[in-house]
């Protein structure tokens, strides 16, 4: 007999796949709805006259089924709003999943999931991916395991072990320098963007399905929320300074969208996550680092773009926000975001 655990991994498995197959489907039909608009997807974005066609992959700020901290019918994360934003909306396969660590991320099944997007011309306009979106590290830091980067305050003021935290950030420095040689093999023109999360307060707040992430480890090594937010603070400081130093090397072709300062304490749903217009306004830190990159062409100088944009973009828009509904929360047992 199968033991119960294993027939629900496999219902979790089989969910996330099916999630994905349909944001799959509409990414698909979008795609050949701007073709049949007269949109050539293929045409160089230098001066662009067209949408960005993107590829996204990471965690729950890419891939969050919540409002705030209760149920919705579709997501409301960086991903999901940014696909409305702009005059000339990005088209973007998404095959991110929440709770996924880096070491996740970056293993074979989602290297494989991401090479099989890649090579479907269905999802692209004949040349890849304008750009990759990542959202990748807080999983690694966060949770039951956070407990391991802490000091015991009994021991000192120090509440960061630099040591171990400088091991689990090296971990993720790895997985984002796998990630850009993945690039390279097989999306080489393809800048990558990613962000460096936000400062939260490790309050305990959380949805019911998931969390919390931070409070327990800092209770359990005695530290306050006070102190805690500031333990988490130095955390997120230091892994921003991380993805500094990989934006430094140009080989890289990697580009930090600085979200952090971005929300107010009036923002955040919970211990990791904002409540959908806070992920609006992160959204909007992707959508101003990808016009920076891609900037498009001036219709003043004689092309307008605005108006082929125009005579798709709401049907493009309702598509996209159109999101699968989820599985229900008492059936389908939450991961961790």
């Amino acid at each position: 007999m199968i033991r119960p655990s294993l027939g629900l991994r496999q219902q979790m498995r089989d969910a996330i796949r099916n999630e994905i197959d349909q944001r799959t489907a509409l990414h698909q039909a979008n795609i050949a709805r701007l073709k049949s608009g007269g949109f050539d997807l293929a045409m160089d974005v230098t001066g662009r006259k067209r949408p960005l066609v993107l590829l996204a992959h990471g965690d729950s700020w890419f891939d969050y089924p919540l409002d705030g901290n209760g149920i919705s019918l579709k997501s409301t994360d960086i991903v999901a709003q940014l696909g409305s934003m702009g005059d000339m909306p990005p088209l973007i396969h998404n095959v991110s999943h929440y709770g996924d660590a880096t070491t996740e991320e970056m293993s074979i099944a989602k290297q494989e999931r991401l090479i099989q997007s890649l090579q479907d011309p269905r999802n692209w306009g004949g040349n890849g991916p304008d750009a990759i979106l990542f959202s990748g590290g807080g999983n690694d830091i966060a949770g039951n395991q956070f407990c391991i980067y802490l000091n015991y305050a009994s021991d000192g003021p120090k509440g960061l072990n630099d040591n171990r935290f400088a091991g689990v950030l090296a971990s993720v420095q790895a997985s984002y320098l796998d990630l850009f040689a993945f690039r390279d093999k097989y999306a080489k023109r393809a800048p990558i963007f990613a962000h460096c999360y936000d400062f939260p307060v490790p309050n305990g707040v959380h949805p019911a399905c998931a969390g919390p992430w931070l409070k327990p480890g800092l209770d359990y090594c005695g530290w306050t929320v006070s102190q805690g937010t500031e333990i988490v603070r130095e955390a997120l400081t230091e892994f921003k300074s991380m993805l500094e130093q990989l934006e430094a090397d140009p080989k890289n072709k990697f580009i930090l969208v600085r979200t952090q300062g971005t929300l107010s304490l009036d923002d955040w749903a919970n211990e990791l996550h904002p409540y959908p217009n806070g992920f609006k306004k992160l959204s909007q830190c992707f959508l101003d680092a990808l016009n920076t990159k891609f900037p498009a062409a001036n219709s003043a100088a004689g092309t307008n773009t605005a108006a082929p944009a125009a005579a798709i973009s709401a049907s493009t828009r309702r598509e996209t926000c159109r999101f699968p509904v989820r599985p229900h929360p008492a059936r389908v047992k939450c991961k961790r975001y």
